[in-house]
């Protein structure tokens, strides 16, 4: 049994996530890209882009600034030419996975007992549909829902996508495995048959088990040290998968079990988990970013409560819409409800908080730089703007001015 400190925990945790201090970076190219996805095993995917695509911000977390345009091009997003390394299923969430890894999800395309209703019952209700819409995209593929001639009704009170039988009908042979994601342009899939998008050979279908102990493997490899519930989040797995191939894993000396302080809970170290003894790292951690995205985790790491409140009512927001944390050292030590002011050219921080007990000077000013660091990355060429909620809203205003 490993004994762990919190903070060493915390340490391991960040290592693996692929977090290294801006002196120790190399200027990104398409190898340091494609090589972070990999380390990652995905990609969450989201449709809110009042700040930045979800997607893009993982990458300058770790990277710094790198052309947008190379993840694009391993994606294949966007009309430009691609040089496709990623793929698109629903590992954690939607998410993009290294090409190779599609394979390592057939089992789940093969059942429908985790996908949600509506798909469910547009293959019950609707099968001449389903038919007819996959032959459409072998006859006319790559399409888009609109290419289905079928139009979305009325919108639903409490319906978050409000999708049209013609896209759930897509959604469904997506799920299945049968189409993929060919390309998004304007974050709108376009649909085609999977055999056009992933090569043959890598469409095989390991043994259940196989698959899931690689998926574990991946897991536990981007976090270091985790807990039975932190591995099951990463791919969303069951309870009891999980706790079976960990045993496994266990057993074959590919997980070691820990015990870390403060944890109420086992924990399992991966044997090759580098260990630092001191990370001066400093980032802006997206939402979905897998090192924050299952919320226990992120509590238990770094005693950080953080709930994203985009689906809150305004008037009961507590920090905000759009809220990101700040890495500092190896805490995270303030949030920022940030938006891209994109006619204006500006990064407006709507709100920006420090965790109790740290320093709001020494915050503010890291925070300024990285700021201005994120605005000219995205082309906001006006800078950054300060609005005034927040105990760290002044002091950050004042850091930027200097």
């Amino acid at each position: 049994m490993i004994q762990l400190s919190a903070a060493a925990a915390r340490r391991i945790a960040l290592a693996a996530q692929g977090f290294r201090a801006r002196e120790e970076r190399r200027e990104p190219g398409l190898r340091q890209v494609s090589a972070m996805v990999r380390r990652l095993g995905l990609l969450q995917l989201d449709s809110v882009n009042v700040f930045c695509r979800a997607h893009y911000m993982p990458l300058f977390s770790r990277l710094g600034p790198y052309d947008r345009r190379l993840l694009d091009r391993i994606a294949a997003h966007g009309d430009g030419p691609v040089d496709r390394r990623l793929v698109e299923y629903w590992a954690h969430e939607a998410s993009l996975i290294p090409l190779e890894h599609h394979r390592l999800l057939r089992w789940r395309m093969e059942s429908l007992q985790e996908a949600w209703g509506s798909m469910r019952r547009i293959a019950q209700e609707r099968p001449q549909l389903v038919s007819d819409t996959l032959r459409l995209v072998s006859e006319r593929g790559p399409v888009r829902a609109r290419d289905t001639g079928i139009s979305r009704g009325p919108v639903t009170p409490g319906e978050m996508w409000n999708w049209h039988d013609g896209k759930l009908a897509l959604e469904y042979l997506f799920y299945i495995g049968r189409v993929g994601a060919a390309r998004r342009v304007n974050f709108e899939r376009h649909y085609d048959l999977i055999e056009r998008i992933v090569p043959e050979p890598l469409r095989s279908s390991p043994p259940r088990e196989d698959a899931q102990r690689e998926l574990i493997r991946i897991a536990a490899a981007a976090l270091g040290v985790a807990s039975l519930a932190d591995l099951r989040d990463y791919f969303r797995l069951s309870v009891a998968d999980t706790r079976a191939r960990v045993t496994e894993l266990l057993e074959a000396g590919e997980l070691l079990p820990a015990r870390i302080a403060g944890w109420d809970t086992d924990a399992y170290l991966w044997p090759a988990a580098r260990r630092p003894r001191a990370m001066r790292l400093r980032a802006l951690i997206s939402p979905f970013d897998s090192l924050v995205f299952f919320r226990p985790r992120t509590q238990r790491l770094f005693g950080f409560h953080y709930r994203i409140e985009i689906y809150v009512p305004e008037q009961r927001r507590v920090h905000g819409y759009y809220v990101l944390p700040f890495l500092l050292g190896d805490r995270l030590v303030a949030r920022v409800d940030l938006k891209s002011d994109r006619q204006a050219g500006q990064l407006r921080v709507r709100g920006a908080f420090a965790e109790p007990g740290t320093d709001l000077q020494e915050i503010a000013v890291q925070l300024a730089e990285e700021l201005r660091v994120t605005a000219g990355w995205l082309g906001l060429e006006r800078g950054v703007g300060v609005e005034r909620r927040g105990d760290l809203a002044e002091p950050l205003r004042m850091a930027l001015a200097r």
